[in-house]
C-alpha cells in the first residue's frame, strides 16, 4: 500500500488546478499590486476579482473581505482589535477552541485588557447554549468567540442560534470557521456573525494565506501597520499568487461541494462501520461518530489499547505509512495531550489512546481497509 494520508484536518493536499493557476500567476503576474503601472494594475485586478468571487459566495460585500496570512492572523485581528477599538471588556469563549483563539484571549486577560469567561460544554463537547445565554447577561461590552466546526472532535456549532443570541444581547460574534469554510455553505447576511476567520490550506489551497470577514462599519482598525494595502486595513505587499490560489481552491470547493460531500461522507461512514466490525470496543470522541451532528470530514476514535502499547501507536501508524494525528497539528511539538479531549473525556477515558482521522476527496475505501487492518493487527498482536 502506498502512503496513506488521513490528516486533512491539519492540512489538505493542494489541488492540481490550484497549483497550475498559482504557477501561471508567479510566472506572468509579478507586478506589485500597489504600483500604478500596467504590471501593478494587472496584479491588483486579480486580487480584487478574487475578493469579489469570495464575497459573492458568502453573500457579503467585497469590502468586507480582508486577505491575511491565514486563520491565526484572522483570529488575532478580530479578537485583539475588538478589545482595542470597540470597547470590548468581556470575551466569552470555550476551552476547546483552537489555540489561535485560546492563547490570544489568555494574553488579553493577562494584560488586563479584557475579562474572559468560558462557556460550559455538555458531555459530548458541544456548547451549552443556556450557559452562553447566562453569560451574555453580564452587563459589559461582550465578544463571543466560538468555532463553527471543532478541529479535533468535529462537533458542529449552531452558528445561527449563537449569532441570534449575541444579537439579542448586544454582543459581537467572532467565529473561527477554519474547519468549515470550503466544506459547508454559509450565508453571512442570514447569520449575525461580525467576524470570521478562514484559511486556504483547509480546502485544498496553499498554506500561508486566508482571509478575515469583517462586517462593514465595524469600527476595527488595522492590526498590522506600514502600508495602505487591503484598503488600509492590512499592511504588506500582497502575495498575489497565494490570493489567487485561495480563490481558485475556494471556488472549486463550492462548485463541487455536493459531490465532494457525498463522497467523503460515504468514506467516513465506511470507516466507522469497518472499525466497529473489526474493533468492537472502539469509541468515538465528541460527536464525531454521528454523521448528523459532526462534520463529514473527520472522526476521532478512542481505541481499546493498554497504556504500554498506546505509547507507540502513532509511531506504528507512521511506520506503516499512515498519516493521522492525536490532536491539532499546531500542538504536535508539545508533550501535552489534546486540550480538547482533556475537557471532554473522563480521566479514565483519557488513559486510552485517541486518534483523529480526517478525509478528503483524495482518499479511497482501499486506504480505509488498510488503516483498519493495521489498527486491528496492532491491537490484537
Amino acid at each position: 500500500m502506498n502512503p496513506v494520508y488521513f490528516d486533512s484536518a491539519a492540512t489538505t493536499k493542494v489541488r492540481d488546478e490550484v497549483i497550475d493557476t498559482m504557477t501561471a500567476v508567479m510566472r506572468n503576474e509579478y507586478g506589485n499590486a500597489s504600483s500604478t503601472h500596467s504590471f501593478g494594475r494587472s496584479s491588483k485586478a486579480l486580487i480584487e476579482q478574487a475578493r469579489k468571487n469570495i464575497a459573492k459566495q458568502l453573500n457579503v460585500s467585497a469590502g468586507e473581505i480582508v486577505f491575511t496570512s491565514g486563520g491565526t492572523e484572522a483570529d488575532n485581528l478580530a479578537l485583539q482589535c475588538a478589545v482595542r477599538d470597540l470597547g470590548v471588556t468581556h470575551v466569552i469563549t470555550s476551552k476547546i477552541e483552537h489555540h489561535a483563539v485560546l492563547h490570544t484571549v489568555e494574553q488579553l486577560e493577562q494584560s488586563g485588557s479584557a475579562k474572559v469567561s468560558y462557556v460550559k460544554l455538555d458531555a459530548h463537547g458541544s456548547v451549552d447554549l443556556k450557559d452562553l445565554e447566562r453569560l451574555l447577561q453580564i452587563p459589559e461590552k461582550t465578544l463571543v468567540s466560538l468555532m463553527h466546526v471543532n478541529n479535533e472532535i468535529g462537533n458542529i456549532l449552531d452558528v445561527e442560534r449563537v449569532g441570534q443570541l449575541c444579537k439579542d444581547n448586544g454582543a459581537l460574534f467572532h467565529c473561527d470557521a477554519v474547519q468549515s469554510i470550503g466544506h459547508f455553505n454559509m450565508d453571512l447576511q442570514a447569520i449575525p456573525i461580525d467576524f470570521l476567520a478562514v484559511s486556504a490550506h483547509k480546502f485544498h489551497g496553499p498554506k500561508g494565506v486566508g482571509f478575515a470577514y469583517i462586517r462593514k462599519n465595524s469600527g476595527l482598525r488595522p492590526l498590522i501597520f506600514g502600508g495602505e494595502q487591503e484598503r488600509g486595513f492590512r499592511a504588506g505587499t500582497e502575495a498575489v499568487h497565494n490570493i489567487v490560489g485561495l480563490e481558485k481552491a475556494f471556488t472549486m470547493a463550492y462548485a463541487n461541494l455536493e459531490a465532494d460531500r457525498a463522497y467523503i461522507s460515504d468514506l467516513k461512514q465506511y470507516f466507522i462501520t469497518q472499525l466497529q466490525s473489526k474493533l468492537p470496543n472502539v469509541q468515538f470522541n465528541g460527536l464525531s461518530g454521528n454523521l448528523e451532528k459532526s462534520t463529514y470530514t473527520l472522526v476521532n476514535v478512542r481505541l481499546p489499547i493498554p497504556p504500554e502499547k498506546a505509547l507507540i501507536l502513532l509511531f506504528q501508524m507512521d511506520l506503516k505509512g499512515i498519516a493521522c494525528s492525536k490532536g491539532s497539528a499546531c500542538q504536535s511539538g508539545s508533550n501535552k495531550g489534546s486540550h480538547v479531549l482533556t475537557e471532554v473525556l473522563s480521566d479514565r477515558d483519557l488513559e486510552s489512546p485517541s486518534l483523529r482521522f480526517s478525509f478528503s476527496i483524495y482518499n479511497t475505501k482501499a486506504e480505509i481497509d488498510y488503516a483498519v487492518s493495521v489498527l486491528h493487527d496492532f491491537i490484537t498482536s
